[in-house]
């Protein structure tokens, strides 16, 4: 039998495990991003919404409710709160229309941005070894997939780039958008998802245009109607449960190439850390000709698009960040 080891102690290496998460990515230690709510490792900085040696789910969800709108001006609504098997309360909350968990540790003094599992994190670390250590190989025709949740913010800021590097190289490369294999976004991202794959996989000409609107206001019954998309088809595609032969595999091939989160790039079967502005794009997936063709020689914007739904901003500051 092994040394049994104690809850306080579990909360101690599972918050050393964030902790060096958070020293190798410094870019999570940003609180708010646009329209989501990311609060992480704010241990000993909930002055003013400690908790009590003893407190309910019920008052647990109200406190992280308190903490958010004083963080964030006010918007934050609770959708649910239950004490996990592990020890950590799950709070789930509504922010802009999007369901956000966030975890607190028994001791009412930690925020933590998602629960991960030690092999899980042991797992992309490997992964993120191999990417960082592999070459993207070279073919006379590259395939290059997007892999992206509907509603993650720095998903859509990919595919807001992605897509005209799409665009130029469709008659030379092989270039996708898929999906991970799996949700964080609630029953809209549940949605969405199988209409997104039925619009690619069965009226694919439409399908850009689809997303291009899409990505405006994350406004599907309009996005439709505009651009002629026969929503009879679409509907019967994910009835029939043909969508889900559809999504099932792009999950095989998210959890084959290793993803870990929404969005990640993958050229050639290999993890490419292309920044998301449209020339990166291309860039990145033009090294990968073995001869590259005239088109890579296109001028496309190197501004990263915002975060989140809309075209009205800029930024370069969150080319790294991911949902997961």
């Amino acid at each position: 039998m092994g040394e049994k080891i104690t809850k306080k102690e579990k909360y101690k290496n599972y918050k050393m495990i964030v902790t060096k998460k958070v020293k190798e990515n410094p870019w999570l230690l940003s609180t708010i991003v646009l329209s989501i709510l990311l609060i992480i490792l704010l241990a000993g900085s909930l002055s003013g919404f400690m908790f009590s040696d003893k407190f309910s789910e019920k008052d647990a969800g109200q406190k992280i409710i308190d903490f958010a709108n004083s963080q964030t001006g006010g918007g934050v609504e609770l959708v649910s709160s239950k004490l996990l098997e592990n020890g950590l309360y799950e709070v789930t909350v509504s922010y802009n229309g999007n369901n956000i968990p966030l975890y607190l540790t028994a001791d009412g003094t930690s925020l933590v941005q998602g629960v991960t599992p030690l092999d899980s994190l042991e797992q992309q670390a490997n992964t993120q070894k191999r990417s960082t250590s592999t070459e993207v190989p070279k073919s006379d025709k590259p395939i290059a997939e997007l892999f992206v949740m509907t509603h993650c913010p720095y998903g859509t800021q990919a595919e807001k780039g992605f897509i005209p590097a799409m665009k130029t190289l469709s008659s030379v490369a092989d270039v996708k958008i898929k999906f991970v294999h799996y949700f964080m976004h609630g029953e809209k991202e549940e949605t969405e998802t199988p209409i997104q794959v039925c619009i690619r996989e069965e009226q694919g000409d439409k399908y850009l245009d689809y997303l291009e609107c899409f990505l405006e206001d994350s406004n599907s019954p309009r996005c439709i109607l505009e651009t002629k998309i026969n929503d009879a088809k679409v509907k019967e595609c994910v009835s029939s449960g043909r969508a889900e032969k559809y999504y099932a595999e792009d999950s095989k091939l998210s959890q084959a190439y290793g993803v870990q989160g929404s969005p990640t790039l993958v050229i050639n079967g290999v993890q490419s850390n292309a920044g998301r502005d449209s020339a990166s794009y291309l860039e990145g997936i033009c090294t990968a000709f073995n001869n590259a063709p005239s088109v890579c020689s296109t001028q496309l914007s190197s501004s990263a698009p915002s975060p989140g739904f809309g075209y009205t901003a800029t930024s370069g500051s969150a080319s790294s960040a991911q949902c997961g």
